[in-house]
């Protein structure tokens, strides 16, 4: 079976962060930073190379394939900011009915700029994905 190829590494979060190109995403990089570690209490780690994560479990599917991820992140995207919060956006409607501008593929929310987004609800969305998480794994 294929290994993993995004893991947890010793990176410097601030060095990729800083070598962001648009001046917008890595300033609103470094604020999901901040969101983050205090709604998590985790501190941000580099998973691969494009990936700050926060925390961490480890999953198992059906077909025997297992690894771990981080529990919540982010990656600053060309496009936009790429959110790792949930798979499973449905059980959260009446968030996401509050949240703002933004789309959502499999497990990625994906927002343009944190301006788009209400802050507050986004921290909720954080909490509340980090508490199922640590409860289903």
């Amino acid at each position: 079976m294929a290994e993993n190829k995004t893991k947890a590494n010793d990176a410097s979060v601030e060095e990729f962060l800083n070598a962001v190109p648009d001046e917008k995403k890595r300033a609103d990089s470094f604020r999901l930073v901040q969101i983050m570690r205090e709604e998590t209490g985790e501190e941000p780690v580099m998973w691969g190379d494009s990936i700050v994560g926060f925390g961490s479990y480890h999953y198992k599917y059906a077909s025997g394939r297992e690894g771990d991820a981080p529990l919540i992140g982010f990656s600053p995207r060309k496009a936009n900011l790429a959110l790792y919060i949930t798979s499973d956006f449905d059980r959260y409607g009446a968030l996401m009915d509050r949240l703002g501008k933004f789309t959502t593929g499999k497990a990625c929310l994906y927002v343009k700029r944190l301006s788009d987004v209400d802050e507050a609800t986004l921290r909720e969305l954080v909490r509340q994905s980090v508490v199922d998480m640590r409860a289903t794994s």
